[in-house]
Parts: structure tokens; sequence; C-alpha cells
């Protein structure tokens, strides 16, 4: 159940965003007003004071006396002691009528920024609309689907090519699984043929000459869905990462997985220097076992198969054998994928470089893969090297 079925600028986002319009303008413009009322007082009542105290007062001129001096701009003759008064009491009049009106202004040019910081918002974040409303709408069926926001480059519009960015992923990995699955399915599905028919045909016929072929077959069968099982197996682990990561010494692993490896007339060289890397030693040892069983089935009678390591955590598997297009070395790493212009035997399932690619991406490991000029593949993983242990220490299994 999701959290929020549509789009909902009200009260969300939009809302926020207009009461911090709202606020910021009604603290600046309450400052500002504040500010300008309070000089305008302290103005008038040192100008009102300034002139009340330069008239003569009524009255108090004595008998006889001429005319009393008068400041610049003062009355020349006694001004009424009411006068006086109603001038001192100018400013607050004056102050009382500017705070009202200035209260009226804030208060319509609140609802004004209101309303504008509404309109304001729901402009803002109109791209976020677009982005949901194509989040909600996507689903397995059209991922091929992308926002595609127009506009300016900006923070939404970089928020938008990052979903673009995942949904393009997204898209090749569940058209990836779907392949895996489909092939998964015929791999699995010919074994099992294989066995339904041995055991329909050669059981009709119940003497025990025809039950040892029958047998025979009913074992190999057997034999290779097992061993298929256990690939598939083996390549979900690594996909989903090495259980425990420790100091390796990689050499010895070589050097031993290139004496246990089957090499079926086809002569292998190892040139190892001591390393120690970060990893999964099971997993290490059968990145090592599927590199080297690939190698020299997919040889040619007589082939060589070279196997380097330096100081540096380069590994090196080089071999003999029919010339492989450049363009297709990427199909070698995809599941039930096999190139039958390289193959020997029809023995593997296909996986066995799938799983040499999980597990290196696993270790932060980078491999690739070039065809040699005389025909061959040359495959190589860089391993990070652990510099927190010296050669020799722990050894994989």
């Amino acid at each position: 159940m999701t959290r929020h079925a549509a789009w909902k600028p009200s009260g969300t986002v939009r809302t926020r965003l207009t009461l911090l319009y709202t606020g910021l303008f009604l603290v600046t413009s309450t400052i500002l007003l504040t500010v300008v009322n309070l000089l305008l007082t302290s103005a008038l009542e040192s100008r009102v004071s300034s002139i009340t105290e330069d008239f003569p007062p009524f009255g108090e001129l004595p008998p006889g006396a001429g005319p009393a001096p008068r400041a610049p701009g003062a009355p020349d003759r006694p001004v009424r002691p009411e006068v006086v008064d109603a001038m001192s009491g100018l400013p607050g009049a004056v102050l009382r009528y500017q705070w009202t009106v200035s209260a009226i202004v804030i208060a319509v040019l609140t609802v004004v920024s209101v309303v504008a910081g509404w309109w304001l918002a729901g402009r803002v974040l109109s791209p976020l609309r677009h982005i949901t409303a194509t989040a909600h709408r996507l689903s397995l069926s059209n991922l091929h689907e992308r926002i595609a926001l127009a506009g300016p480059r900006d923070e939404l519009t970089d928020l938008a090519d990052t979903f673009d960015a995942m949904l393009e992923r997204l898209e090749r990995s569940v058209d990836s699984q779907r392949r895996f699955i489909a092939n998964a399915a015929h791999e699995l599905r010919t074994p099992l043929s294989v066995q339904r028919a041995a055991i329909q045909i050669g059981l009709d016929d119940p003497l025990p000459d025809r039950l040892i072929p029958v047998r025979e077959k009913l074992l190999t069968a057997n034999r290779r869905t097992e061993r298929l099982i256990d690939s598939l197996l083996l390549l979900a682990q690594a996909e989903h990462g090495p259980g425990g990561m420790e100091p390796v010494t990689l050499d010895p692993l070589v050097r031993q997985t290139v004496e246990e490896t089957a090499a079926d007339g086809v002569v292998v060289t190892a040139d190892t220097r001591p390393v120690v890397v970060e990893g999964d030693p099971v997993l290490l040892g059968r990145l090592l076992t599927n590199l080297l069983q690939n190698a020299v089935r997919y040889n040619r009678p007589g082939g060589t198969v070279h196997v380097g390591l330096t100081a540096t955590g380069v590994l090196t598997v080089r071999n003999t054998g029919p010339e492989v297009p450049a363009e297709r070395i990427a199909e070698l790493f995809q599941p039930f994928r096999r190139l039958h212009s390289r193959t020997r035997t029809a023995d593997g399932a296909g996986l066995g470089l799938s799983i040499v690619l999980s597990i290196a991406r696993a270790h932060r490991a980078d491999l690739t893969a070039r065809p040699n000029p005389g025909g061959g593949l040359e495959l190589t993983v860089r391993f990070p090297v652990h510099t927190g242990a010296e050669p020799g220490g722990r050894r994989a299994p």
C-alpha cells in the first residue's frame, strides 16, 4: 500500500512554501514600517519642539516694552497657549494615523502575499507534479517511458535526469532478468526432456542390456542438471555479495587451481607474484576455477593457456583457439550465452563467465576481455591490493 496515491500539493510542500513566503513578507514589512514610523515620530517631535520654543508666550510682555525678538520664521505676535498645545500634540496624532494606515496596508498586502505565494509555489513545484505523475504511471510494462523534463538547467531538471538514468538501468536489469529466466527455463528443460525420453523409450524393453544405456543417460542428464543448479546458486550468491571479506594471498591459490584443473591436452603455464587482496576465499577460488576451465574448454587441441599474476593484483588468463569477434565479447558475460564458433564441447551451461563477472564486481575488481590477434581470448581481472597485510599471510582454501 503506497503512502500517497496521487500528487497532493495542498497541505504539503506548496503550503509550507506559501507560509514561508508570507512569513518572510510579514517580518520584513513589519520591521520596515516600524523603523520608518519611529524615525518619523522622532523627527516630528524634534521639529515641533524647536518651533514652539521660539514662540513668545502670550500675555507675558512687560508694560512699555517693545516687541520681543523672534526667531526666523516665528510669528511677530504672541501665540495663544491652546495653539502651542495643539502643535505639541501633532506628532502623536500623526503617529497614530501612520500606525493605522500601516496596519491596513500590512493586512491587505498579507492577503496579496498569500495568493502570490500560493501561485508562485505552484509554479515552482509544477515539474515535481510531472515527475510524480510519471513515477505513478510507470510499471514493468512501460519502463521505456522517461520523464524528459524540459526547461532551464536547475535542481529539478537534474533530479528528472537522475530518475531517467535510474529508469534506464532498471529497464536493462529487468530485460536481463527476463532473458535469464527464459534461458534458465530452456536449460533446465533440456536435461529433463532427455530423462523423460530415456525413461519412456528405454524402459519399454525391460531387458538388462537395455537398462544400462538408459541408466547412463539418466545419470548424465542428472549430473548436468545438478551442475546447472549449483551454478545458478553460485551466481545468485555472487550477485548478492561476499559473505565475509578478509585478506587472501592470491598467488598460491592461482597455482593450486592450475594444478587441479584438468588440462585435457592443453598446455597450462603460470607466472605468479606474491600479492594479497581483500575478498571471500571461496568465491575467489571459484573465480579462478571458472576462468581456467573456460580457457581450457574453449580452446583448440594442443593449445595453450597462460595464467599471469602481478604484484599489483592484475590477473591475466590467455588462451589459444578460434578467433573471437570483438563485437561479440560482451555476450560472453551474459548468462546462458555461448559462442558456438569457439566451443569444443557442449558440457558448459553458459554461466562460467557470468559467475566470474559477478564475483569480480562483488570484490570491486575490473574485468576486461579482448581477442588475441592469433585467436583465443585474454581475460584480465584487476583486483584492489590489500595494503594492511603482507604477502604470505592467510591462504584461501
